[in-house]
Parts: C-alpha cells; structure tokens; sequence
C-alpha cells in the first residue's frame, strides 16, 4: 500500500541519510574507490533477490544514487523502507 506524504516523512526521521523526492526515497553515498562501490553494490544486490524488490541505481566512479518505490503501487511503500533499512545495514549506518 502506497504511503501518504506524512507517513513518508515520519518514516524518514529513522532514516538520515535518505531523503523523499519525485515520489520515491533517495541516497547518495561516496566511497574510497570503484571497487569499494562495485562490492557494495553486489552486496546489495543479493538482498534485492532475497527481497524481491530492486532500487534504481546509478553509478559513477565512487559515488553510489540509490532511489526507491514500489512501481506496483505508484509510490512509496514499506517495502522501500524495508530495502533502505537492509541497505543501511550492509552500510553500517
């Protein structure tokens, strides 16, 4: 079920470093290297299997944009904050 505006931006107060924009939730992270990136990113890749729900994701040099919603549902739902919290996890957030 999608969520309302409101309960996006509670649901982002347990969430620093993401924010709401363009109808989904969004992160950028910097790391020492392209292969630090490239290894998280596998990483995060396994949970999405294991989850069944995949980010948008674009990646340049160092620098990881992540960006999450539910296309079934046209917006964000818990299964987007459900995936930023396991990615946070492989983070170390």
């Amino acid at each position: 079920m999608k969520l309302t505006d409101d309960q996006i931006k509670n649901r982002l107060e347990d969430f620093p470093d993401w924010e709401y924009d363009d109808n989904a939730i969004h992160t950028t992270i910097e790391f020492e290297n392209f292969r630090e990136v490239f290894a998280t990113m596998t990483r995060i890749a396994f949970e999405c299997e294991k989850m069944d729900h995949h980010p948008t994701w674009t990646n340049t040099y160092n620098e990881l944009e992540i960006s999450l919603n539910t296309h079934d549902a046209d917006g964000v739902t818990e299964k987007d904050f459900d995936l930023a919290a396991a990615i946070d996890d492989i983070l170390g957030a």
